[in-house]
């Protein structure tokens, strides 16, 4: 095995950022839902779809294949876990996943409006490639870092992603704008030639960590069950010591309800401006590239506030701007009003993102060895917090017949997971006041 902390396996594991952030930008929040919005709405149609002879409203329709896909993989990251954690063979899984994302991505270079099932299988697909690969991904981190590098190592790999992201998006971005400098007239063809670039881009950067990366070693000493109920009992052992800890069993119940909203904006809101407020794909991708950088600078400022004041004020805080955001998301009637709802998006965005997992963090007990199964429990409780936000959202559009509607559901859960929150202030107080008294 490598030498941990070796600057060329660092540098191609961060490649595998770069490889497959493409998808998370152009798929998930650019093109692919201008596009879908595009081809499925209609003058006659009203937009509403046929999906193997069922009708569903377009967009709830591909935020139900959203929550089908994150549902699977809910089921699977336990197994996954184990298997990243016993076998130590998570390149092979890596590539796997990688391959099934990359080739649904070309796949959906055949997406129109007369092929909506397989566009919407090759979505889901695509998202669980992502998810999955992900997975594997994380678990190399103590094994290329030492302790002291994993949050430079890791910081560096969001770099790459988004670095690489950007540019595929920006290369994207000009025949998607000018069609007519390449001579290109079918409407359809520049965002199906970018979900292809996707693809290629994908794989093709992703063979920089395959070929660098080492095999992987099983990090595990021993264990006397087999791999596939491995994942699922390490995740029954997480939960009866959550149950034992006052601090963490308070945040994860306030993280769940508030990740329902965050997750799902992120996933919706490229969607519902192009359908409520009819902005052309070119506004779109410029908006959701202003939210990319104002995020970078809004976690920097969250984490610089929760050194002052702690991270669950600052939580606090952050979750009663989103709040304010859903308000002004439903009240939104105009491109200009959308920017900066999507500016403030963008600035609490990477800060409640990052200050999350550092919560989640801190709350862990300082002697705990088992951290790669408490962070798969955390990665689990996120996962279903975006099937139940995302379905949701699609549920609620289909039964009022408005997308703006289903924002009003959104900040339910951010009020519920608001209260949990002040209760975990509450409780973290009281219990600060405790070891205060007992050291006295």
């Amino acid at each position: 095995m490598e030498t941990k902390n070796n600057k060329k396996t660092i540098r191609a594991w961060a490649f595998f950022d770069w490889a497959n952030s493409a998808y998370n930008l152009v798929i998930t929040s650019t093109i692919f839902p201008a596009y879908y919005v595009a081809i499925t709405t209609t003058k006659t149609n009203g937009g509403k779809v046929q999906f193997f002879g069922k009708t569903f409203i377009n967009t709830a329709l591909s935020d139900y294949a959203l929550s089908v896909a994150y549902l699977i993989i809910v089921f699977l990251l336990p197994i996954l876990s184990s298997i990243a954690d016993y076998k130590g063979n998570k390149k092979v899984f890596m590539q796997f996943f990688t391959a099934i994302g990359a080739l649904a991505c070309c796949v959906l270079y055949f997406f129109d409006a007369n092929h909506i099932e397989l566009g919407i299988i090759a979505f889901a697909l695509a998202a669980i490639g992502y998810s999955g690969g992900f997975v594997f991904y994380n678990s190399y981190l103590p094994e290329i870092a030492t302790v002291d590098m994993q949050d430079k190592v890791s910081a560096k790999g969001f770099t790459y992603g988004y670095i690489g992201s950007v540019l595929l998006q920006l290369i994207c971005f000009v025949f998607v704008l000018k069609p007519e400098l390449f001579g290109i007239v079918d409407k359809t063809f520049p965002a199906r030639l970018s979900f292809l670039l996707v693809g290629i881009w994908w794989i093709s950067f992703a063979l920089i960590p395959f070929i660098v990366l080492p095999k992987g070693s099983p990090n595990a000493v021993s264990h006397d069950h087999n791999i596939i109920k491995g994942g699922f009992i390490e995740l029954g052992k997480v939960w009866k010591k959550v149950k034992t800890m006052p601090l963490l069993k308070r945040y994860l119940p306030a993280f769940f309800f508030y990740s329902m909203g965050v997750q799902t904006i992120m996933l919706v809101a490229t969607g519902f401006a192009a359908k409520e407020l009819h902005m052309p794909t070119s506004a779109l991708i410029t908006t959701i590239l202003i939210i990319q950088l104002v995020a970078i600078g809004g976690a920097t400022l969250m984490s610089r506030l929760s050194g002052k004041y702690g991270n669950v004020r600052v939580l606090i805080a952050v979750v009663i701007i989103w709040i304010g955001v859903c308000a002004a998301a439903y009240l939104t009637k105009t491109a200009t009003e959308f920017y900066v709802v999507a500016a403030v998006v963008g600035l609490v965005m990477g800060g409640i993102q990052s200050m999350s997992r550092s919560t989640y963090s801190k709350y862990l007990p300082e002697n705990i060895t088992d951290t790669a199964s408490f962070f798969s429990f955390y990665d689990v409780t996120e996962k279903l917090a975006i099937v139940g936000g995302v379905f949701s959202f699609g549920f609620f559009e289909e039964l009022t017949g408005s997308p703006r509607n289903s924002v009003l559901v959104l900040a339910i859960f951010f009020i519920i997971g608001l209260i949990l929150l002040f209760s975990l202030l509450a409780a973290e107080n009281k219990l600060k006041k405790n070891t205060e008294l007992s050291a006295v």
